[in-house]
């Protein structure tokens, strides 16, 4: 099998197990366990760097307008991680699987508004359907499925900002934790100064977890961007799907959330949409190869 395809499903794998590492750390709040995976990813990436001997070229980059939009990706992706581990350890790991089955297709939207891209008629249905299915929990659970939303547009928005963006994953995640750097480690030093800090007060296990946070977020996206490299974005794309599904899973079946007939129409109708999107785009790149190979 092709190394790739190795790499994405470990990233992918990874990416989808995320909730049972968060779940260790249930009894640490959610904005520490941030701030710790901000400076231990920071610590790590800098140290491949400097291993590898990419210091010099990393710095070369550093001009103001990459400095200026991995500020906006650096906060973005800070918002997205602190939904997330809060969602995951306040027993909504169903609706954190949501906003990433979401995302793909809140991704091409955004792709229409901002970059001008432009979608193919039948790629309008199933848009519309994935919206309609998040009306319809909306209206069901009476309140917007919020965390399912802010983890789709953080991370949407995160992705826009990078298809902008000229880094590449280990320099620019590099420079994203490193632009939020102090002030997660002044937080830390803030709460810990307090008496209020987890890490060094309750126990040498959660203290692992917290400096391995930097491993378990850095690890997947390294295989990611291998990956991305060694085979066709298609295949990336349909692999994206293998984490919220893990993701769902372990949150009906190991941690026992209430998945009812209510929200399985809901997800049925986003899961329709992905279904369809992905058909659409399979027979649109089939029709467009008789035309390619006669020119």
């Amino acid at each position: 099998m092709n190394a790739g395809i190795w790499y994405a499903l470990g990233a992918y794998v990874l990416w989808g197990l995320f909730p049972i590492y968060w779940k260790w750390l249930q009894n640490v709040s959610a904005l520490q366990v941030i701030g710790h995976r901000i400076v231990w990813s920071f610590i790590l990436l800098l140290i491949v760097i400097l291993v590898s001997k990419q210091w010099t070229k990393f710095r070369s980059t550093l001009t103001r307008r990459v400095l200026g939009v991995y500020l906006i990706a650096s906060l973005l992706l800070s918002v997205n991680w602190l939904v997330y581990v809060w969602g995951v350890n306040n027993g909504f790991i169903v609706e954190t699987s949501l906003g990433y089955f979401i995302n793909p297709l809140l991704s091409v939207l955004l792709g229409v508004i901002f970059l001008k891209e432009r979608l193919r008629p039948a790629q309008w249905f199933p848009i519309g359907l994935a919206a309609f299915g998040v009306i319809y929990l909306t209206w069901a659970y009476g309140s917007l499925p919020w965390i399912a939303l802010a983890l789709a547009f953080s991370f949407g928005f995160y992705g826009l900002a990078k298809k902008v963006s000229p880094l590449g994953s280990l320099y620019g995640l590099t420079l994203e934790t490193g632009l939020v750097f102090i002030p997660a480690l002044a937080y830390l030093i803030f709460v810990g100064n307090a008496g209020q800090g987890s890490f060094g007060h309750t126990g040498i296990g959660t203290d692992l977890l917290l400096i391995g946070a930097g491993a378990v977020t850095t690890i997947p996206l390294l295989m990611f961007a291998s990956a991305a490299k060694r085979i066709p974005l298609t295949m990336v794309g349909i692999m994206q799907y293998i984490a919220p599904t893990i993701q769902f899973l372990l949150g009906i079946f190991i941690f026992k959330e209430v998945f009812t007939t209510t929200k399985l129409i809901g997800f049925s109708m986003v899961w329709i949409a992905l279904i369809l999107f992905w058909v659409e785009g399979v027979f649109a790149r089939r029709s467009q190869k008789p035309a390619v190979e006669a020119v």
